[in-house]
């Protein structure tokens, strides 16, 4: 290793239950609040490379912040080398493994290996991948709504240019559903794209029946109508749908999606920058997408995503759900229904305030 070359120093996380504009209500549970473990990778450089995590409950904090602490310990004078660390981390858990917490803390490294690059570097993440910062439509992320009562902050989406909307479905039986729907789309009128996700709530049959009848309604996806270890069933389901199918937030590392892609199980896929293995498995499912001609959206992360979208051949929307806005010292802004990554590194810095304020001990 050469002196010009970053080290790692030391690892640290930490978790906190940051405060959410809205709730999202899905089919399995509310969620009030956003529990993140934030991480910071610090360099013999003095510069410290930072992501964050969406532990989607509270009692998985803990054992994320350990998790990356212990890893971390072993990190500790290896060169900031994303892809060499990556093959280091797939030996270690080879066999036990690295889904579920195993990956999150993995892939959670990965992105603040690279903010710590950016920084070094005085440039994006975006601009470091061959591309440039630029504006990537997004789409405003809503749980199940009541077309009534959430009126205003639906027409509040579409006043800051949002060209498309996500609502949850599978809270209830079809005519609900259908209630819901008939009523966003009667709001947004014809010209904004709306998408519903089912959070694998049905099973294949019924997720047939549901989009048949949702079809009058233009629906631009329909996101993981069944379990996400399906992949046969979401390929059944799509052969007979009228409307693209959406799936990948829950595939883990690019082997996923290359199981996923090969059976056909989706039209349209989005990963998710924790699950897929950070920034540098997210080129490699990139890689995938566009070799098989499939669109390619982005789960949570935004002000991540925006750089990796930046240089996704197939790049197709950016979620707009932003959960770590209360802890940002400069939380993402959507301008023109759009966002644009921000540098140096990710663009992210703590709001060490409201850190302290949401910390859990």
């Amino acid at each position: 290793m050469t002196k010009s070359v970053a080290a790692i120093r030391s690892v640290k996380a930490r978790g906190v239950v940051a405060p959410i504009a809205r709730p999202v209500r899905t089919a399995f549970s509310t969620i009030d609040a956003a529990p993140l473990v934030l991480v910071d990778v610090e360099t013999d450089q003095g510069v410290t490379g930072r992501a964050y995590l969406f532990a989607y409950a509270p009692l998985t904090l803990k054992p994320l912040v350990h998790l990356i602490e212990e890893i971390g310990r072993e990190l500790v004078g290896r060169p900031v080398a994303p892809y060499d660390l990556m093959a280091a981390m797939d030996a270690k858990f080879r066999l036990l493994g690295w889904q579920g917490l195993v990956g999150m803390a993995v892939s959670g490294l990965d992105m603040a290996y690279w903010d710590a690059l950016g920084l070094i570097a005085g440039r994006p993440v975006a601009e470091l991948l061959g591309g440039s910062a630029r504006p990537i439509k997004a789409y405003d992320s809503y749980g199940a709504v009541d077309p009534a009562k959430d009126d205003k902050s639906l027409r509040r989406s579409l006043e800051q240019g949002f060209r498309g909307i996500k609502i949850k479905g599978g809270l209830g039986d079809a005519a609900d559903d259908e209630r819901m729907v008939s009523g966003v789309r009667a709001l947004l009128g014809p010209d904004i794209a709306l998408m519903i996700d089912f959070n694998q709530s049905l099973d294949p049959a019924e997720a047939t029946r549901r989009i048949e009848r949702l079809a009058p309604y233009d629906l631009h996806w329909i996101e993981e109508p069944v379990a996400q270890e399906n992949l046969s069933g979401h390929a059944k389901v799509r052969e007979t749908s009228p409307t693209p199918i959406q799936a990948g937030e829950n595939w883990w590392f690019p082997r996923g999606f290359a199981e996923a892609i090969a059976a056909g199980a989706c039209d349209f896929i989005m990963p998710d920058l924790m699950k897929c293995g950070g920034v540098t498995g997210w080129l490699q499912v990139a890689a995938q997408a566009e070799a098989a001609s499939i669109p390619m959206s982005s789960h949570l992360f935004a002000e991540a995503s925006a750089h990796t979208l930046a240089v996704t051949p197939t790049a197709h929307w950016l979620e707009f759900l932003d959960l770590a806005r209360a802890i940002l010292a400069h939380p993402a802004e959507i301008v023109d229904g759009a966002l644009t990554a921000r540098g140096p590194g990710l663009g992210l810095e703590w709001n060490e305030a409201a850190v302290a304020k949401y910390l859990v001990s």
